[in-house]
């Protein structure tokens, strides 16, 4: 029987809160709306996606030691993922807090993650890390990581491939000194255009040509409800989703594409198995081959 592919993560995993306004919003008010809470972050939520795909994985990061620390260790472990992370007693667990609109545009957002940049970085020089990095087919990080953290992470990689998620606008420039050495980017539009460094209206061939600039050798971009973008050595290519591709859908994309990468898929074969696994996102709990298959089925191939 053929070993499973392990990776090992790192980066976030923290309480997601998203709020939702009922009706109009006004400002400086009071509003009505409904909040709901879950254990999310952008290389957990990718990590989840690969597990769930086949692949053996492990997590390093880092709570508090308050009461939302205890959720995020149950969600790891619920999720069959081994958990590294280390707990800091003194401190808060980091979380990320989105209000939207009653259409489901953003209205602001505040992520209170100080601790990672505090920390992540030195747990990197860690023996169990160091042994987990060696041992590991591949490392999945995300730009909640400083640009340090990162720069030693791919360091210690030496030379398996390193994917990478760019996690927001203003994170994503962390990942450019490290370019050059990562295997495969995941990014929205809004995060492409900042590591590319063009304009907002950018067409999609503009911004593979930007990130191959800039030293990206294999990225991903997606678009909202627009075609999912991916370009490598062979050129650059799009797959339009069935369905919108929301933050979450975009981690899991990503996800079970480097899952599929780690069985031999080549970049638009896997980045489809991604799709497919996106429009899964919020049917965890029917999350089993066949149904995979048959979401796969409405996914078309990609073209150029």
């Amino acid at each position: 029987m053929m070993k499973s592919p392990t990776i090992l993560a790192v980066g976030g995993a923290y309480i997601d809160r998203r709020g939702q306004v009922s009706g109009a919003f006004l400002p400086a008010a009071s509003n009505p709306g409904t909040m709901r809470e879950d254990v999310g972050g952008a290389v957990f939520n990718a990590l989840r996606g690969a597990v769930r795909r086949g692949v053996s994985g492990s997590l390093l990061s880092v709570r508090g030691g308050d009461v939302l620390a205890d959720p995020v260790s149950r969600a790891i472990a619920a999720a069959g993922i081994a958990d590294l992370s280390v707990v800091f007693l003194d401190r808060m667990t980091p979380s990320n807090t989105t209000i939207i609109d009653g259409d489901g545009a953003l209205i602001v957002g505040l992520a209170d993650m100080a601790l990672y940049d505090l920390a992540l970085a030195k747990q990197i020089r860690r023996a169990k890390v160091r042994e987990a990095i060696s041992t590991a087919d591949a490392v999945l990080c995300d730009a909640n990581l400083p640009s340090t953290a990162l720069e030693r992470l791919v360091a210690l990689a030496a030379g398996k491939p390193v994917f990478a998620l760019a996690t927001s606008p203003d994170k994503a420039v962390r990942l450019a000194p490290v370019l050059d050495s990562l295997a495969l980017v995941f990014m929205n539009r809004r995060e492409a255009i900042a590591l590319a460094d063009g304009g907002i209206g950018a067409a999609e061939q503009d911004i593979a040509d930007g990130l191959r600039r800039a030293g990206l050798k294999s990225g991903v971009v997606t678009a909202d409800d627009g075609p999912v973008l991916g370009f490598d050595e062979a050129g650059a290519f799009s797959i339009p989703p069935p369905r919108k591709v929301t933050d979450v859908a975009a981690d899991v994309l990503a996800g079970a594409t480097v899952a599929a990468l780690l069985r031999g898929l080549t970049l638009r074969a896997a980045l489809r198995e991604g799709v497919a696994a996106a429009m899964l996102a919020v049917e965890s709990a029917a999350f089993t081959s066949a149904i995979f298959a048959e979401a796969l089925a409405f996914v078309p191939e990609a073209s150029t």
